[in-house]
């Protein structure tokens, strides 16, 4: 029997541009390198851009771990399909803890905001994506209002919605447990927390097979769209933790192609 799932994938990846073929991917661009206050970022922009969506990415890493190179094929894919991305650094644990990493988050937004347009890219269409660590830091800021105007959100691959939820399921395994250890600060950092209330920008969701992220992830696209939401949520189950953020942008691969549709229909 074949699965369902080979035709979605099949579809997804027809939306692929022959530019993301293993022959013809572009050459990995060099980005520009700035001091946003607590940490620095890199601005990868094609040659004489102008008013181009813009990707503002945040690494994983436990939030212990990772740097703003870590960004495999996105630059040059992105950049081939007409957006000007952007990686960020922020102060790592044990240095800061998660509140201040996302204080990190909204500054570096916040310099974009001012400053990208020179880059040419367009404040008024930023979407901020993150994976694991970074999809947390990006679903708090986001839905906490700390990235006013973000256009959209792509979060990729975190337990971290809800904490107390998670604590609840038996999720709060070491790695968890080790970083959000106060119980006491679980709903200011949990984005599920902010989620009730009003509309927010419209969301793509992707989990892996890694446990509880297809659980966690089904719950948080179900809150978001009672608000009204517009969400896409995305079946990785194909993908380990890793893959699913690694393979982003490499030929043939569905999360790239679903992701790229979302921004086609969101932003551009």
């Amino acid at each position: 029997m074949i699965d369902r799932r080979y035709f979605i994938v099949a579809s997804l990846a027809a939306l692929l541009p022959a530019g993301a073929s293993a022959a013809g991917r572009p050459v990995q661009p060099e980005p520009q390198t700035f001091d946003y206050g607590p940490a620095k970022l890199d601005i990868y922009a094609p040659a004489g851009a102008k008013n181009l969506p813009v990707v503002f990415f945040v690494h994983g890493g436990a939030w212990r771990f990772g740097k703003r190179s870590q960004v495999g094929s996105k630059p040059g894919f992105l950049l081939a399909n007409g957006f000007v991305f952007v990686s960020i650094d922020y102060r790592m644990l044990p240095e800061a803890d998660v509140a201040t990493q996302a204080g990190d988050v909204e500054k570096a937004y916040a310099f974009l905001r001012a400053n990208i347009a020179r880059h040419g890219g367009d404040p008024d269409r930023i979407v901020g994506m993150g994976h694991s660590a970074g999809c947390h830091l990006v679903a708090l800021t986001g839905m906490r209002g700390g990235l006013p105007g973000v256009a959209a959100l792509i979060l990729d691959d975190t337990r971290a919605y809800d904490l107390a939820a998670l604590s609840r399921n038996g999720g709060m395994v070491r790695a968890y447990a080790r970083v959000f250890s106060d119980p006491k600060q679980w709903a200011a950092l949990s984005p599920a927390t902010f989620v009730e209330g009003k509309k927010h920008p419209p969301t793509f969701i992707a989990y892996s097979r890694a446990p509880g992220r297809g659980e966690e992830s089904k719950a948080f696209a179900e809150r978001l769209r009672a608000t009204g939401t517009k969400v896409t949520l995305f079946d990785g189950s194909a993908y380990t933790h890793m893959s699913i953020n690694g393979d982003f942008g490499q030929d043939g691969d569905a999360l790239t192609a679903a992701a790229l549709a979302f921004l086609k229909a969101t932003v551009t």
